[in-house]
């Protein structure tokens, strides 16, 4: 028993080892990210390395707000984030209880457009998406542009495909026999046990919403409707770039992210783990 104890805590002492300096190496540019939102603009650039914080953050912040109305954009993108991560939960829950408890024409096929557009690059459909939605439907700056037009995502899709294929489909049998309506099974029965792979897809998808620039940077060009990646990609110029703005910008964009992942990230281990173990 001894040696059984003693090979376990060499082994758990190795991969510490081995796993700790490369959490180091992805922990020190963050670190360094936060110092650098705390100097002045010409402390950032200076030859030596600095790696305690200064005490500039709060004039930083001042000079991002001034020049972006940071606090307004931070807004839109919680906004917009969290509904899209919501509607786009909701459509891709829906899409793969359909495609595994339903039997239709064409239903293989269906997968297979949905597979198939994984590999899709989005700079294929983003124009055709742009002239759509800005000029026939003439729906630039407004909250439906910035949320609706990304809502469908593959990958959700076959994520909740997965969690509903893992599912007993006695469970979904009876309560059909006890006169349960279908939406109804779908909501309260089959969504519960899904929470996992739900709590993981929401995570991915509001991380996605949350770092989006490309499609917010077309579809709104008002001050009003900007999301905080646009915004800080405002600041870099021509012949000015606001580094302090921008660091401070990127410390408040990326610090919601790194708690909310920390008090999830079980429930996030479960759902990309599900159906791994049969």
């Amino acid at each position: 028993m001894r040696s059984k104890s003693a090979t376990r805590l060499t082994r758990s002492l190795a991969l510490h080892a081995a796993i700790v300096p490369l959490a180091i190496i992805w922990l020190f540019p963050l670190w360094m990210m936060f110092v650098f939102s705390t100097m002045p603009e010409n402390g950032i650039f200076s030859p030596g390395i600095e790696l305690t914080p200064s005490n500039q953050f709060w004039p930083n912040f001042q000079a991002l707000q001034e020049d972006t109305g940071f606090v307004r954009t931070i807004f839109v993108s919680v906004v917009v984030a969290t509904v899209y991560t919501f509607l786009s939960v909701m459509l891709t829950s829906m899409a793969g209880w359909a495609l595994v408890r339903y039997r239709f024409h064409g239903r293989s096929v269906v997968l297979a457009i949905i597979l198939g557009t994984i590999t899709l690059p989005y700079f294929v459909v983003v124009i055709p998406q742009f002239i759509m939605v800005a000029r026939d439907f003439g729906l630039s700056n407004t909250w439906f542009a910035l949320i609706a037009p990304p809502l469908f995502n593959s990958l959700g899709v076959l994520f909740m495909r997965q969690s509903f294929s893992m599912m007993p489909t006695e469970l979904f049998d009876a309560a059909r026999v006890e006169g349960v309506k279908e939406w109804q099974i779908f909501l309260r029965v089959a969504m519960p046990m899904a929470k996992p792979t739900i709590a993981a897809l929401s995570i991915i998808l509001f991380l996605h919403s949350w770092n989006n620039y490309l499609w917010p940077l077309l579809i709104a060009n008002d001050p009003e409707m900007m999301t905080a990646p646009v915004a800080l990609g405002s600041l870099i110029g021509v012949t000015r770039v606001s580094w302090g703005g921008i660091m401070v910008g990127a410390v408040l964009l990326t610090a919601p992210m790194l708690v909310v992942f920390i008090f999830l990230q079980r429930y996030f281990m479960a759902g990309i783990t599900a159906g791994a173990v049969k």
